[in-house]
């Protein structure tokens, strides 16, 4: 991935700004956007009185608040955004055990948003469950649809004899992958474009992805799954990670699908798809109520629940 050198110093400074917050203790656990949102809504604080406040929670800030030298930081990375006689971040930075991880501001509105929220933490735990009981199998593994790069970053701090690829067709969240590997301190970690397994060759003994799954107007690459109801990327990860895949490799696949009438279009899918000796697999509902505002959108008039799920597949043969 080659950036023009402005991005490199923007990027540089995105990361200075990081071991400063990983040094002062900062952590921050990240919610849902419908959470965030109440929590904002709130009469008090609506000023930032915390490092929290500012890099977690998104509130406008008086510059005294920070170091002259995390304002330059973050004037330098091109994120400090003027709000009256306030200033505003326009990056979050979050906590995931020992990871610390940049990403979009609150609200996610832009289409190059590069998101992390409840999902990420539920993709950890699908990845860190496997990782557990097979951690030296593998040698060659990707993230699919990287974001911030939680699922490359958790694969190369655990496995750090593998060779971990980290994919996305947002730009942005490659640079914020990026930014993310060299605070976690991994040297194993390459960032490519790709749009899902079309840029890349070769086959991996691991394949992790946690794709958009919502069914959004606006398109947002980091959120709309395509398809009636956001399936569409689920069910080509699946088709495309099947074929690339070496014997004895898995693919953890962790997503949502939108129950219409009890049904559940992806695991019909995979039951039609896996079906016979060449693959074992597992799937499983993690949580069967998540995003219950997104049933309020267009689209989802016939749909009673959106459930989070993880698939599991290995190449038997």
């Amino acid at each position: 991935m080659l950036l023009d050198q402005d991005q490199v110093r923007a990027d540089e400074a995105l990361l200075q700004l990081g071991r400063r917050l990983r040094a002062d203790g900062y952590r921050f656990t990240c919610v849902t956007p419908a959470t965030h949102a109440r929590v904002t809504a709130r009469a008090e604080p609506r000023q930032a009185h915390t490092l929290r406040d500012v890099f977690g929670w998104n509130r406008p800030f008086a510059a005294s608040l920070l170091s002259a030298d995390e304002l330059e930081q973050l004037r330098s990375a091109g994120v400090l955004e003027a709000q009256g006689a306030l200033w505003r971040s326009n990056v979050r930075w979050s906590s995931l055990d020992d990871l610390l991880l940049v990403h979009s501001a609150w609200p996610t509105d832009s289409r190059d948003a590069v998101f992390f929220g409840p999902d990420s933490y539920r993709f950890a735990q699908v990845i860190q469950d496997h990782l557990q009981h097979n951690p030296q199998t593998v040698q060659h593994a990707i993230d699919i649809g990287c974001g911030s790069g939680v699922g490359a970053l958790l694969i190369a701090c655990a496995v750090q004899h593998a060779q971990v690829s980290a994919v996305d067709i947002n730009p942005m969240a490659l640079r914020h992958t990026a930014v993310n590997a060299a605070l976690a301190g991994v040297a194993n970690v390459t960032v490519e474009p790709s749009d899902l397994l079309d840029g890349v060759t070769g086959t991996f003994d691991l394949i992790v992805a946690n794709p958009p799954y919502m069914l959004d107007a606006g398109q947002r690459t980091y959120r709309h799954g395509g398809g009636s109801l956001g399936g569409e990327l689920s069910l080509r990860i699946v088709e495309q990670a099947c074929e690339r895949l070496t014997q004895g490799g898995t693919l953890l696949l962790y997503t949502g699908v939108a129950i219409v009438d009890g049904r559940d279009a992806l695991l019909e899918a995979a039951r039609q798809r896996l079906a016979g000796p060449s693959f074992s697999w597992f799937y499983r509902e993690l949580d069967p109520d998540v995003f219950g505002e997104q049933l309020l959108e267009p689209g989802y008039e016939q749909v009673e629940r959106i459930a989070a799920v993880a698939l599991t597949v290995t190449r038997c043969s």
